[in-house]
């Protein structure tokens, strides 16, 4: 039922005239006839009789009408509601993240955007890397926060910053006495890598398909795992600039290929094709400028000079200096 239809049945039953329920709603007479006509047969009913120069409604029409008026009322309200919503700061946001990201980051960005945006709730989901940007194209959640695509125009970023890939290895295996090591040198050695499902991992692979040599895989696992492998000296482990560890025998180095850091760049995500609520407006800035405190980088991710390298520790304060 068109509520245009509606609309001129309620205004010349108020009006009593064809002439000034036109002037009325601004369409012509023969136009506002044909609706009239068009109402009243997908009614069935006869809502309108002649009386003289006046039409006055028949017992039928009389006892729609205040039926019509109610409908269009509550369309009016509807309109109203959704003109509400879609300029509205108040909304639940829902971002997906690692749990990485939830642990070290969202603790104190929860209470800072609380602040900042009291009317958004921000919702919080776990999920792997590989499923992340595949929950946002669904639109289960608005953002996710992961490594960001270089081949994929599906989804719109906000960069938050890069992060370095370093190889870590025990003190042990006197091997380098550099900051810096181009990827080259790995391709013999046993290597404890990321799951090859990680977008982190990806980013070493394409490095090694760029160098020409297949990695030496010892085991594939998680950064905490791969450290403590590191540590006692069963191979180099890749890892970045991210993540952090109380070892402090280990070795670290940036990892290079052409004399280039290769590095891994963290993002917020979204579906360009989808549009986002008004309340999701400043979450990404919000959200790096978070991060730049929670990981600060003391310069930026250059090539340095080649110096022998002391047992550190794995900061994101410090990276790989």
């Amino acid at each position: 039922m068109d509520l245009r239809h509606l609309r001129t049945f309620v205004a010349v039953a108020e009006q009593g005239s064809v002439s000034k329920a036109a002037l009325l709603l601004r369409i012509t007479q023969p136009a506002l006839s044909r609706q009239i006509k068009d109402l009243q047969e997908e009614l069935g009913l006869k809502l309108f009789q002649r009386v003289g120069s006046r039409l006055v409604l028949t017992g039928e029409g009389e006892q729609l009408l205040g039926d019509c008026r109610d409908l269009l009322s509550r369309a009016a309200s509807l309109r109203e509601r959704a003109q509400s919503l879609s300029t509205s700061n108040v909304g639940v946001l829902r971002v997906a993240a690692g749990s990485k990201m939830i642990e070290r980051v969202f603790p104190t960005f929860l209470r800072h955007y609380a602040v900042l945006r009291p009317g958004v709730q921000l919702k919080l989901i776990r999920a792997g890397s590989g499923d992340r940007l595949t929950m946002v194209e669904r639109g289960e959640v608005h953002f996710a926060i992961t490594v960001v695509p270089t081949d994929d125009d599906r989804f719109a970023s906000h960069t938050l910053q890069p992060f370095d890939v370093l190889a870590a290895y025990s003190p042990s295996l006197r091997m380098w006495h550099t900051d810096i090591i181009d990827i080259g040198q790995l391709a013999e050695l046993p290597l404890l890598l990321r799951m090859s499902s990680s977008p982190k991992r990806k980013i070493f692979d394409e490095a090694c398909r760029r160098a020409r040599f297949q990695p030496n895989v010892f085991i594939e696992s998680d950064p905490r795992s791969l450290l403590a492998l590191a540590e006692a000296g069963h191979g180099r482990a890749s890892v970045s600039s991210s993540d952090r560890s109380d070892r402090n025998e280990l070795r670290i180095a940036r990892v290079t290929y052409q004399q280039e850091p290769r590095q891994m760049v963290l993002g917020v995500l979204w579906d360009r094709r989808r549009p986002l609520p008004r309340y999701a407006e400043g979450f990404p800035e919000s959200f790096a400028a978070h991060m730049q405190e929670v990981f600060p980088l003391s310069r930026p991710s250059q090539l340095g000079q080649s110096r022998p390298a002391q047992p550190r520790r794995i900061s994101v304060a410090t990276g790989a200096r």
